[in-house]
């Protein structure tokens, strides 16, 4: 079972969910403000290399998308 990033299209929560295989979200509540149906979001990779410096595929974090996650501190 794969693990899905939700983000709520009410109040912004962004969460994850082990669910089944191809999971929509259509039948979830956001944890945060039990809005039904949170939208999945595309999920990022980072590894963590030397230093501050991250490194691995997806396009860094899932908060800005950026290739070195020092960038915006999380």
């Amino acid at each position: 079972m794969p693990i899905y990033e939700f983000r709520c299209h009410k109040c912004g929560h962004l969460f994850e969910k082990l669910c089944s295989m191809g999971e929509s979200g259509a039948n979830m509540q956001c944890p945060a403000c039990s809005t039904l149906a949170p939208q999945r979001v595309m999920s990022g990779f980072c590894n963590k290399g030397t230093g501050d410096q991250f490194t691995g595929g997806g396009g860094g974090c899932s908060t800005c998308g950026s290739t070195n996650c020092s960038t915006c501190g999380h």
